[in-house]
């Protein structure tokens, strides 16, 4: 986990306490909205994935989690603003997890997921 955190806040110019909390979120959002197998196949290959979901409120995700997860990409958005990222820091983190995600698993599965969620793609 820390090439990919350290990758994502050296590219957001963000610490890597926000920058694993960033991560956290997304991934939280990608493993409730995107399709199934895609995630399995790019969660196996972030190292500590499943730990960066539990601290962002993993499948359960909580009250917050549940609120936030009918709100789809917006929801996501809400609580990376919300954490402390600027929008210019949001597709930095968004952009650089994406890019880290097709060097570990290959182009394929990360477009389906991207490809396959409502708004996404101006992020990624």
């Amino acid at each position: 986990m820390n090439e990919l955190i350290s990758r994502i806040a050296s590219a957001a110019g963000i610490d890597e306490d926000l920058a694993t909390k960033a991560v956290g979120i997304i991934l939280n959002f990608l493993n409730k909205e995107g399709p199934e197998g895609p995630m399995q196949t790019i969660m196996a290959a972030i190292p500590d994935g499943q730990s960066l979901l539990d601290q962002a409120g993993g499948e359960g995700g909580g009250l917050l989690g549940g609120l936030m997860g009918g709100m789809g990409a917006m929801g996501a958005l809400n609580e990376l603003t919300s954490a402390g990222l600027d929008m210019s820091q949001v597709q930095s983190v968004t952009s650089e997890l994406v890019g880290y995600a097709k060097d570990k698993v290959g182009a394929e599965p990360v477009d389906e997921v991207i490809n396959s969620i409502p708004g996404l793609s101006q992020f990624a």
